[in-house]
Formats: structure tokens, sequence, C-alpha cells
């Protein structure tokens, strides 16, 4: 006897996956410190430095690229806030000087939704009477804004620091804890295993099989780690001092 699928089950997933902007931003940006610095220790390693060299350029690797990610989200969030900001104000203003014309404007809108005209400039007129409403309905509809829902630009960047971090850190991780050749082969271990981690949780998103996700995520990945292990092998060769 076949199990009936749940719809609502599938909703409640669909709606997850798709909305999951957090999980996702986390995602992302491990898998940004990952390879990033994954490349810059696995490219220095090929120079043959002394191995305090490659935990020095690691650590460097894991501030310089977290600092950079998070001055990158924090602009980036704080001028999108600001503008969002200025265009609810500008809202805000038009209400209290013309609200005749926002009651026209928000019947267009219901009217454009299937209700009747006298209804919908009755709906309008009912919501636009209370300020706070009308203005917070205004904004969702004509700007398709969540005045309650501007992210916070501390919270953002906070949170790319900390996802690219913790990509960042994993294979700096073996050359913490020991050095030579052993350091090496666990940076490829550990890198090769959370590319494959990350390329399956990518999937969660996209939508794509999580097996070929896994893999097409650890092939970019070896290709990036392996053109810098080659250049650092090339200058390594150079004769240059490391």
């Amino acid at each position: 006897m076949k199990t009936k699928k749940n719809p609502v089950s599938g909703e409640r997933w669909h709606r997850w996956a798709g909305g999951g902007g957090a999980l996702r931003a986390v995602v992302f940006g491990a898998n940004d410190g990952l390879v990033s610095n994954a490349s810059l220790i696995i490219g220095v390693a090929g120079a043959d430095p002394n191995p305090k060299v490659i935990l020095l350029a690691g650590v460097a690797g894991l501030l310089a690229g977290g600092f950079s990610m998070a001055a990158g989200e924090y602009i980036s969030v704080r001028t999108q806030r600001e503008l969002l900001e200025h265009q609810i104000a500008l809202e805000k203003k038009e209400l209290s000087t013309n609200p005749e014309e926002e009651i026209v404007e928000l019947t267009k809108i219901f009217e454009s939704k299937g209700v009747d005209s006298k209804q919908a400039e009755a709906i309008a007129r009912r919501i636009l009477y209370d300020p706070g409403t009308g203005l917070a309905t205004l904004v969702k509809e004509e700007l398709g804004l969540d005045p309650e829902g501007l992210a916070s630009p501390y919270q953002a960047a906070g949170a790319s620091f900390l996802s690219f971090a913790l990509g960042a850190l994993v294979p700096l991780v073996p050359y913490i804890l020991t050095q030579g050749s052993g350091a090496l082969i666990g940076t490829l271990v550990a890198t090769g295993a959370s590319l494959l981690a990350v390329g399956a949780s990518m999937s969660l998103f996209t939508g794509k099989n999580a097996v070929f996700s896994a893999l097409r995520q650890a092939l970019i990945g070896a290709m990036a780690a392996g053109a810098t292990f080659i250049v650092g092998k090339l200058l390594g060769g150079s004769g240059l001092n490391f």
C-alpha cells in the first residue's frame, strides 16, 4: 500500500528551503572562507617554506578575509537600510500631506487583485484611517517592504565574519595541531571532506542532486587549490626566499 505524500509537509519544506536566508548566508559564507583560505594555505605550502610561514599565512587569510567580508556586508546592508528608510519616510510624508491620493493608489492595488472597486475603496479608507496601519500597508503593497524586517548591518557583518572564519578555520587546524607533510595531508583531507559537505548542503537551496552538488563543489575547490599550489611551487623554485 502506497503512503500518501503530505502536501502540507511538502509546502512547509518548500517555504523553509526557499526562505532560509540566514542559513543560506552561513553556508555560502563558510564556503567562501573554506575555498579561499584552503587555496591560500596550499599555495603557500607549495613553495615549501617554514611551517610557521604557512600558519601565519592561514591566520592572516582568515582574519583579512573575515574582516573584508564583514566590512562589505556592513556597508551593503547599511546602504540598503538607509535607502529603505528614506523610501518609508517619503511614503509617510505623502500619507500625511495627501491622504486622498494614497487612498486612490491603495484602491487601485486592491482592484488589481480582483476586489470590486467600491469594496476596494472602502477597504483602503478603513486601513488608512489608522496612520500606523496605513503606512505599514502602503509600504508593503507599494514598495514591497516590511518596516519591521529591515536587516541590522551589525548582525549581518558579524554573521558574515563568523561564517567566513568558520570555513577558513578548517584548512588551518592541521597546521595548528602539527607540522610538515602531515599538516598538509590533514589540510587536504579536511578541506576535501568539508567541500563535499558544503556542496551537499547547497543542494537544499538549489534543488540539485546532493551527490552532484557535493562532487561539483569538491572539483571546483580542488581546481582552485591545485592552481595556487602550482603557483607556489613555481615561486618556490624560482629562488625566492621565504
